[in-house]
């Protein structure tokens, strides 16, 4: 198997501040044992968290005016595959990319599982993306793609979809996300009504197409890019559809895709209850889908969505969660922005294992808000940072990953065989 990073290097760089973490990690250890918590066992459940990286998170995004892209931008998938590695390599929580397509289509999907398992990387739910015109026809889905008044490009977006569950098969992977853009700028522009019978119909003959132990996962967003109406616009709806579909048909939060003041929580909380929740793509937002880094707006709400599902899955009610990252990074590196994301929805993790859950149910029987608030308040307010990071070490991966990634100059060296295309240009990624 290829590393990345080599072996050596992490070990150097770990030598030095191992001691740190050491004392580090004595003094939580003191600290929950007088509330009775066993650090080992939050260790070994941390140790064991994984998150998928989206392989178009790895490049520079950009806003509507412009892109400006960074030196090393990967030019392809295999290019992607690569800085995922260097990732995993670094913090071990990351060991499954999340591919897009058509972005990343090549001719040979079984050479590139090849290349992705010398790196020790799987491949998790695919995407598909029908909110750009599909390359290969005639048809746009400039008014709509699952929804469109044409059965002919309802055709080519139901395309698009069998085939993304192909190339998924040909990785290994076990499920797709469908996310469209279909919706309307202005009243009348649109039959609410039509437009839902069309989606059904459409996910429909997708559903059909799925494998027995795929899932397919259904993602909501109120606005964007259209901006009066979105077919698909919140959880109810999507919940709506998943089950008209049927059991292997979950939903989707992306925690960008909430009007502003949603409580994301309560909505994962009912998901899990009417038990059709089946993934997450995580990131941040200060107006609406920012797509900033996971925990960089608003940490406690990542603390409050794991507080629910490690609540849940105490209870069992859950399992065989998709938990992936999607962001776009404007004027960070991509790969210290992921390193950094995926550390802190482990820290959230981390956090809720503190959680004591017959404490907070009593409190809650009881009525005591207050009560309530301060178990929740403790373990947020407690620093699992030692926790998270000997996770990494006793998985042969960083203590301190972005001061090690900071010593490869890895964007420079990439950077003398990765030419970018192109200077500044406009488009979200």
């Amino acid at each position: 198997m290829f590393k990345a990073v080599k072996k050596e290097t992490i070990s150097e760089n770990n030598q030095s501040i191992k001691s740190s973490l050491d004392f580090d990690f004595e003094y939580l250890e003191k600290k929950l044992n007088k509330d009775h918590l066993d650090i080992r066992l939050i260790l070994d459940q941390v140790k064991k968290f994984q998150v998928a990286v989206p392989t178009w998170g790895v490049g520079t995004g950009g806003t509507r005016f412009a892109r400006f892209p960074g030196i090393g931008e990967p030019q392809n998938i295999y290019d992607k595959i690569e800085d995922c590695a260097v990732i995993n390599d670094l913090i071990g929580f990351t060991n499954k990319v999340s591919p897009h397509f058509p972005w990343d289509n090549v001719d040979d999907f079984s050479e590139l599982k090849e290349f992705a398992d010398g790196y020790g990387i799987g491949f998790d739910v695919v995407n598909s993306n029908t909110f750009q015109d599909p390359a290969d026809g005639k048809e746009t889905f400039k008014y709509g793609s699952l929804t469109n008044s044409s059965s002919l490009v309802r055709d080519k977006a139901i395309e698009v979809n069998t085939k993304s569950i192909e190339n998924g098969k040909a990785l290994g992977s076990k499920g797709l996300t469908v996310w469209i853009g279909d919706g309307g700028n202005f009243p009348g522009q649109m039959s609410f009504s039509k437009s839902l019978e069309r989606y059904i119909d459409s996910m429909k003959k997708i559903y059909a197409y799925l494998p027995e132990d795929w899932t397919v996962l259904l993602e909501h967003k109120p606005y964007e890019p259209a901006f009066y109406s979105t077919v698909i616009s919140d959880w109810g709806t999507s919940y709506i559809c998943a089950k008209e579909l049927g059991d292997q048909a979950m939903c989707l939060v992306d925690l960008g895709h909430h009007l502003p003041n949603t409580n994301i929580e309560m909505i994962v909380s009912r998901l899990i209850d009417v038990n059709k929740l089946g993934g997450f793509h995580f990131n941040d937002s200060k107006f609406g889908d920012d797509d900033l880094d996971a925990g960089s707006i608003n940490p406690y709400e990542l603390f409050l969505i794991f507080n629910e599902l490690t609540a849940a899955s105490q209870n069992n009610k859950i399992k065989n969660i998709a938990y992936m990252i999607d962001q776009s990074h404007n004027v960070t590196d991509p790969i210290e922005s992921l390193i950094l994301s995926a550390n802190e929805i482990v820290n959230s993790y981390a956090k809720s294992l503190l959680v004591n859950y017959s404490l907070l149910d009593k409190a809650q029987d009881n009525n005591d808000a207050i009560k309530s608030m301060q178990i929740l308040k403790t373990a947020f307010n407690t620093d699992v940072s030692p926790i998270v990071a000997m996770a990494r070490y006793e998985n042969g991966n960083s203590i301190d990953p972005i001061s090690t990634y900071r010593t490869l100059d890895y964007k420079k060296k990439k950077s003398l065989t990765r030419k970018n295309k192109s200077g500044s240009s406009s488009g979200i990624v």
